[in-house]
C-alpha cells in the first residue's frame, strides 16, 4: 500500500469504527499500521504447504502466589 491508501485505510477503518482519531495520534497511528503491514507482508511472503502444523496453543498461568 501507498502512503496515500494508508491514510485512506486508517480514516475509514476509525470512522467505520466510529473510533476518534485525535490529529495528534494519527501520524502514530498511520506508522504504526504500516509497520504492521510490512510485518503481515513477510508472514504472507511464506505460504503454507500441507505439511506444516498448526502452532500449539499458549496457556497463559497466573504468576505465583495469584490465582487466575
Amino acid at each position: 500500500m501507498t502512503p496515500p491508501e494508508i491514510e485512506a485505510y486508517v480514516d475509514a477503518a476509525a470512522a467505520a469504527l466510529k473510533l476518534p482519531l485525535s490529529p495528534l495520534h494519527r501520524p502514530g497511528a498511520l506508522q504504526y499500521f504500516a509497520l504492521a503491514m510490512s510485518m503481515a507482508e513477510l508472514v504472507a511472503a511464506h505460504p503454507l504447504t500441507l505439511e506444516d502444523e498448526p502452532a500449539g496453543v499458549f496457556v497463559p498461568i497466573a504468576p505465583a502466589g495469584r490465582s487466575a
